[in-house]
């Protein structure tokens, strides 16, 4: 049986470090290494403030919701938002993109994400919000001989 664990939380900046820390505690039960579990941690940040940055244009009445399954040898991810959506994901893909250049944004938050996990996927809809569901295989460890 696969392990689950679920967050909601308002759309503020400051939760962006909440969500981390707490996916972060709950991946460690796998024992992932060090650069797995920082991997882990820099795509929530990542998803998490582009819900808050993007999602919802800084307006504080929303929420993000976060899904964790754990199974023997995967974290399987889910980061939602009910915001403002996007009208074109394979655009909003692409490296330097950002649709906030006033903030000076680096557009590399799918990118990161790309490349720290196994799969991502982006799903998205105009005024109804967007899901990312990310998958990562933990790198299989031998153990240690006395």
């Amino acid at each position: 049986m696969n392990n689950i664990m679920e967050l909601k939380c308002s759309a503020v900046s400051s939760n962006e470090s909440f969500a981390r820390v707490t996916v972060a505690a709950f991946v460690s039960q796998l024992d992932p290494t060090v650069d797995e579990l920082n991997e882990i941690k820099t795509v929530v940040s990542e998803a998490v403030t582009n819900a808050v940055i993007h999602g919802y244009k800084d307006k504080e009445d929303g929420f993000v919701f976060i899904r964790v399954e754990l199974d023997e040898e995967r974290i399987h991810l889910m980061i939602q938002d009910e915001g403002i959506g996007m009208d074109d994901v394979h655009e909003a893909r692409q490296p330097m993109y950002t649709s906030k250049p006033e903030m000076e944004r680096s557009g590399m938050g799918f990118t990161i994400m790309e490349n720290f996990m196994d799969e991502v996927d982006i799903s998205s809809s105009p005024l109804m919000g967007t899901t990312v569901k990310m998958t990562k295989r933990l790198s299989q460890r031998k153990a240690l001989c006395n």
